[in-house]
């Protein structure tokens, strides 16, 4: 599932609105990466976390040439999966119904019309043009 599916499969939970689903999506994914970049674990209850870990400096071979080089330190996201997540993806936990859109609420009474007093337009009722036949041979 790619980020255009997620956010369609989202639409129907608000009101089928695609771009109130992609702004959830966008604040959701903009709060992760916010928080991971501080340096602070993003923890979901039945889901998982997300973590900066350091990955230090350490010596590693060049496949083509077999040579042995220097690799440089960095900065990697491990996301470590809950144990809930873990049961339903193996079998031991079934994972209860999906969440249902909410009921669409039955439009209110339109307000009375109000009738306008005035001149009328005049309207034109010209036929409308034909379009030429071309003629190829």
């Amino acid at each position: 599932m790619n980020k255009a599916q997620f956010i369609a499969y989202l639409a129907p939970q608000f009101g089928d609105s695609k771009k109130e689903a992609a702004r959830a999506v966008e604040v959701v994914f903009d709060a992760i990466v916010r928080n991971i970049s501080k340096g602070e674990d993003v923890m979901i209850n039945d889901f998982g976390k997300f973590k900066k870990v350091d990955r230090p400096a350490r010596k590693g071979r060049n496949p083509f040439t077999g040579e042995t080089i220097q690799i440089k330190a960095s900065k990697k996201v491990r996301f470590l999966a809950a144990k809930g997540l873990k049961e339903v993806i193996s079998g031991a936990r079934k994972l209860g119904p999906a969440p249902t859109p909410p009921a669409k609420a039955a439009p209110a009474k339109a307000a009375k019309a109000v009738k306008k007093v005035g001149k009328a337009k005049k309207v034109s009722r010209k036929p409308a043009k034909k379009a030429k036949k071309s003629k190829r041979r």
